[in-house]
């Protein structure tokens, strides 16, 4: 008899971020599912003020609806000069949800008199792990850059055109899905949470 593998639900219904997942717990003989697996279920909503809080909401939320192994994620830009905004709020930063055209226009807009060290921006990540009847894992990445005056690149989603890293001379929209999934914050949090995995699993 071939033994049952284990399963953990991403909480996602991007194929994209799934798929960089994917990697981590196949290695650990995990089976991947994603939302995209289950259509039926609503979206949790994201209340939390914090992207820890809001990672967590949905990974013990979908956790404990399906009684299994969740990750969720929240992650987003934080600008210097906007004391940390979108932050929490950077899908919906034009007040339309994943409208990415409407939050670089408002963004750019409102930095539109902001000069040098002060564009300095973040992309942040947390990343939460959630099983019913055991403590969650949160651990977090980031990657600093900084804000560019108009957008570059074709690759990417998001905030990543005008998203400048210094030491690649690129802006995150320019580099490859390669680089990008060996650099961006989601990658930096995934990399920390590899190296607290096995604990947890075992505890």
């Amino acid at each position: 008899m071939t033994e049952l593998r284990k399963t953990i639900v991403i909480a996602t219904r991007n194929k994209g971020k799934a798929k960089e997942f994917e990697a981590l717990f196949n290695k650990k003989g995990y089976a991947i599912q994603t939302l995209l697996d289950y259509p039926e279920v609503p979206d949790v909503e994201e209340t939390g003020v914090t992207f820890q809080e809001n990672a967590l909401l949905k990974a013990e939320t979908i956790a404990e609806q399906f009684e299994t192994l969740v990750l969720a994620d929240d992650s987003g830009l934080k600008v210097k000069a906007l004391y940390g905004q979108p932050g929490v709020y950077s899908a919906r930063y034009a007040g339309e949800e994943k409208n990415d055209a409407k939050n670089n226009a408002k963004l750019l807009n409102e930095l539109a008199d902001v000069k040098g060290e002060d564009r300095a921006a973040v992309f942040h990540c947390s990343l939460a792990l959630a099983m019913p009847g055991k403590p969650s894992l949160v651990v977090d990445g980031e990657v600093a850059g900084q804000i560019m005056g108009v957008p570059r690149g074709e690759n990417g989603f998001g905030y990543d055109p005008l998203f400048y890293l210094e030491d690649k001379e690129k802006t995150m929209a320019e580099l490859t899905e390669e680089e990008k999934n060996d650099i961006s914050h989601r990658a930096v949090a995934l990399k920390n949470l590899e190296d607290v995995l096995d604990d947890w699993l075992q505890d």
